[in-house]
Order: structure tokens, then sequence, then C-alpha cells
């Protein structure tokens, strides 16, 4: 069992990273392997709309997305890790989720779908619950069952050193790493008695309110 812990912030060893690295340490002691991925501060522009990835089977603009979505195919859970920016995740992360899950709504397999996930965000002070609510949306429009801990997942400092003195944050971090590997051991407990996934509709349906 493999878990990518996914850094969306500029700091590849800033705040979100220091929440990251608890829970790495928590999936460790629960026999969970974790793998690092750091969208890094290279621009990550927006999706377009274009539906080229319909047909190509990958975005079109070959950068940390199309990465990212091969590494992903290659692991069972996710965590997702964000800065608060004016009380959303930040731009560059919103960017690379919006194509990652857009390419890859018609890969088969499909590399997120049924896969145990859960975002996580650091903030100095607030603007943490709304930008948490952004971040599980994309997880749950994969049905991907969204990991909880004991409280909302969020760590507060203004600094890497700051983050390792919030013990109540640092402790949700722990809470959700074990969380993660109980579901994932369940998981792979159900696939072992034969028990199936949950079967898909041939066709998807599509309503569109002005006609």
């Amino acid at each position: 069992m493999q878990v990518l812990l996914v850094n969306g912030s500029p700091h590849q060893n800033g705040c979100t990273a220091a929440a990251l690295s608890e829970i790495a340490s928590s999936l460790q002691n629960e026999g969970v392997a974790s793998d690092f991925f750091w969208i890094g501060t290279k621009p990550i522009g927006g999706c377009v709309g274009c539906y080229q990835c319909r047909t190509k089977q990958r975005c079109v603009f070959d950068d940390k997305v199309n990465e990212f979505v091969e590494l992903a195919a290659r692991h069972d859970g996710f965590i997702f890790g964000s800065p608060v920016y004016f009380a959303g995740m930040n731009g560059s992360m919103m960017s690379f989720l919006d194509r990652v899950f857009c390419s890859a709504m018609t890969l088969d397999p499909h590399p997120f779908r049924f896969k145990p996930a859960a975002s996580i965000v650091s903030a100095r002070r607030a603007g943490t619950t709304s930008a948490l609510d952004q971040m599980n949306k994309y997880l749950l429009y994969q049905q991907m069952p969204v990991v909880p801990s004991h409280y909302w997942a969020m760590v507060h400092g203004n600094s890497p050193e700051e983050v390792r003195l919030d013990a109540e944050g640092l402790q949700i971090m722990r809470v959700l790493g074990r969380n993660m590997a109980w579901l994932l051991k369940l998981k792979e407990a159900g696939a072992k008695a034969g028990v199936p996934l949950p079967r898909q509709d041939e066709i998807r349906k599509w309503t569109n309110f002005i006609r």
C-alpha cells in the first residue's frame, strides 16, 4: 500500500510540507508507505476546456499534471495539501486539480476512483474551512472515499517551526494518517474476500437546465 502526499505550496519545505510529513510518519507507524509530490513553482495554467484529453488520454499541456496522473495510477491513496490564500487553496493548486481530474476522467482504469483521499490545509490564522470545502469537492466528484480526522484537517502557523508548535493540528494529522491506513487495509481485506467495487452505469446521464 502506497499513499501519495501532494504538496501544493510554492514552498517545498514550508508549512504544508510540515503537516504532510506528520501524516507520513503516522502512515509509516501503521505499515503504510508514502511518497511526496511537489507541484513546484513553475506556472501551472488552468484548464481551457478544449476537451482534447478525451481523445489524447492526457492533458495537451505537458507539465506536472501529466506527470502526476501517470504516477497516481501506482498509488492506493492520496493526501492533497495546500496553503490558504484568501480563504481558498492557492491558484496553482486549483489549476493543478482542475486539470488533473478533468484529464483523468476518461482513463481506464481510472487512477483515482474509489481510492481513499483527504485534503489538508495550512494557514496563519483563518480561511481554512472554506479552503477544505473547495478541495474536497474534487474528491467527492471522483467517487473517492474522503478520509476524516477527529477535527477539520488543518494546521496553523506562519512558518514550519510554528506549525510544529501546533499540538492540536499535528494530532489531527496523525489521526488522519491512522484513519487512511485503516481504510486502505479495509479495502485490501475486502478485495481479498471477493467484495467487488461498486458497479458503474455504462452511460452517464447529463441534464442541461437551459433548453
